[in-house]
C-alpha cells in the first residue's frame, strides 16, 4: 500500500539522496541542476512556506521510495509548477509515477491552481513518456525561464469538471486490499486473474480506462486491477475513470469518498445524460447504457487508452443468456471482450467475468463499505418485486426465475454458463456469424 504525506525533516537526506541517484544516473549531475544545490539537504525549509508543498511517497514497509510537490509559478497566472518528481528504481515501472501526479494535481485543485507547468530535460524520456500520457502539452520555453539547463516544458491545464482523487490516511484502503489477498484471494482474485489469462484480457503495454459507476461491482473491480499490476506479470497503465451523468449531490459525494478511502485515483468528467433519456419513454436505460458506453469510450481514447474495463460479473452473464433466450428470442451471451465498432483501435475487456456476485457483496459487508446504486429516477420503480413476483426489470425477474430454478438444480448456475461454451452448431437451425445468417441446410 502506497500512502502519501506532507514531508518533514526527517526526511530531507533520503529525498535528496534519491534526487541525486536519478540525476545521475541519467548523466544529469551537471552544473545548472539541483544536484550541487547545498540547499537539497535542507529541502524541508524551502517547502514549508509561501504556499509551496513537497510530499513524499512511501511503500508497505514505511520506507520513502519518492516525492513530488509544486510551488506557484509566477509568470503565469492561476499556474503552479510541479517540481522534483522522483523515485528510487525499486518502484519504478508499476505505474507510481502516474498515481503521484495525479495526487499533486489535486493538491494543485485544492490550492485553486487552473494549470500545472513542468520543466525536464530530454535525457528523462520515461518521464516525458509520463506527462505526455497525462495529458501535457509541451510549448516553447517561457521568456522567463532563464536558466538552461532544462530543455523542455510542459503545460497542462486542470479544468473544474475533472477531479483526481487521491486519500491519505489509506486505512479503509489497506483493510480493502488486505482482504483481498488474505480472506477473499480464492473467491475473488483467483477468478479475476483466470478471467484475465484465459481470455487474454491485458496485453503488454495496455493502457486501461477502468470504468466506475460508483456500484459495489467496478469499484472492487479497481481494487483488483490495482492487484494484478503489483504482480507485475507484465506491464500496463491504469486510469481509473468516472462519468457523472448528472449525479444529484449526495451521489457524487458518495463516488468521491469511496475513491478517495480505497486508494482509487478516479478521474471525474461530467455529462448530461440523465437528462437527455429523462424524456424517453421506450427503453430509457438502453439509451442511457449506450450513451454512457459512448461516453466513456471516447474520454478513454482522449486520455491514451486501448481499452475501456467495465465490472459486469458472472451472474450478469447467466442472466444476460437467459433473458435474450426469453425476452430477445436468441441464443448470445455478454462477451468477455470484444472490439469498439464505432471507436477504431479501442477494445472492452470485462475482467469480473468469473466471479459470482455474492462474492462481491461479501467483500463490501465486510468491508463495511456502501456504495452506490443506480441513481436514475427510472429505476425508483423498477427495483422492487411485485406481490405476484412481477417486475418491471426483466433482469431482477430473471435472478429470480434462477433463483427459484437452484433449488431444484444446484448445478442450473453452472449449466446456464457452460450452455455457450458447448454450442453445436450441428444441430442449431439458423444462426449467425459477423452478421450474416446461415442455415443448416447450407451444408446439409
Amino acid at each position: 500500500m502506497l500512502k502519501f504525506r506532507e514531508m518533514t525533516e526527517a526526511d530531507d537526506a533520503a529525498v535528496a539522496s534519491i534526487i541525486r541517484d536519478n540525476l545521475k544516473q541519467f548523466d544529469l549531475d551537471i552544473p545548472g541542476t539541483v544536484y550541487f544545490d547545498e540547499g537539497l539537504e535542507h529541502l524541508s525549509d524551502h517547502y514549508g512556506n509561501d504556499g509551496r508543498k513537497y510530499f513524499v511517497i512511501e511503500d508497505d514497509n514505511g520506507e520513502v521510495i519518492g516525492g513530488i510537490g509544486y510551488d506557484r509559478f509566477e509568470p503565469m497566472k492561476d499556474t503552479a509548477e510541479l517540481q522534483k518528481l522522483y523515485l528510487t528504481d525499486t518502484a519504478k515501472g508499476s505505474g507510481t509515477g502516474y498515481k503521484m501526479i495525479e495526487f499533486i494535481e489535486d493538491r494543485m485543485r485544492e490550492a485553486g491552481y487552473k494549470a500545472s507547468y513542468l520543466e525536464t530535460h530530454d535525457n528523462l524520456q520515461a518521464a516525458i513518456h509520463i506527462y505526455e500520457k497525462m495529458g501535457y502539452k509541451e510549448i516553447e520555453r517561457p521568456k522567463e525561464v532563464v536558466h538552461s539547463t532544462m530543455n523542455r516544458f510542459f503545460l497542462k491545464e486542470l479544468p473544474k469538471d475533472y477531479y483526481k482523487l487521491t486519500d491519505i490516511s489509506g486505512e479503509k484502503q489497506h483493510r480493502a486490499e488486505e482482504c483481498i489477498r488474505k480472506k477473499f484471494h480464492k473467491q475473488l482474485f483467483t477468478p479475476f486473474a483466470k478471467a484475465c489469462k484465459n481470455y487474454q484480457l491485458i496485453s503488454e503495454g495496455d493502457h486501461i480506462a477502468v470504468c466506475i459507476s460508483g456500484g459495489k461491482d467496478s469499484m472492487l473491480m479497481a481494487k483488483l486491477l490495482q492487484e494484478i499490476q503489483r504482480h507485475k506479470q507484465c506491464n500496463f497503465e491504469l486510469t481509473f475513470l468516472v462519468m457523472d451523468p448528472g449525479y444529484n449531490k449526495e451521489n457524487r459525494e458518495l463516488i468521491e469518498s469511496n475513491a478517495r478511502a480505497l486508494g482509487i485515483p478516479a478521474t471525474i468528467f461530467e455529462s448530461s445524460i440523465f437528462e437527455a433519456v429523462d424524456t424517453i419513454d421506450k427503453s430509457p436505460c438502453y439509451l442511457c447504457a449506450r450513451m454512457r458506453r459512448g461516453y466513456l469510450y471516447s474520454n478513454a481514447k482522449a486520455l491514451g487508452c486501448n481499452k475501456i474495463a467495465l465490472g459486469h460479473h458472472y451472474d450478469d452473464v447467466i442472466e444476460t443468456i437467459l433473458m435474450g433466450m426469453l425476452h430477445g428470442a436468441q441464443i448470445q451471451t455478454m462477451m468477455p471482450k470484444l472490439h469498439s465498432t464505432n471507436f477504431e483501435g479501442m477494445e472492452l475487456i470485462r475482467p469480473m467475468y468469473l466471479i459470482r456476485e455474492s462474492d462481491i457483496c461479501a467483500w463490501r459487508d465486510y468491508n463495511e463499505l456502501h456504495f452506490l446504486q443506480c441513481a436514475c429516477h427510472f429505476t425508483e420503480t423498477c427495483s422492487v418485486l411485485h406481490e405476484d413476483g412481477s417486475s418491471s426489470s426483466k433482469r431482477l425477474e430473471i435472478k429470480k426465475l434462477i433463483a427459484e430454478l437452484k433449488k431444484t438444480n444446484p448445478y442450473i448456475e453452472s449449466n446456464i454458463f457452460r450452455s455457450v461454451e458447448n454450442v453445436n452448431v450441428d444441430t442449431v437451425i439458423t444462426y449467425k456469424k459477423k452478421g450474416v445468417r446461415h442455415n443448416f441446410l447450407e451444408d446439409y
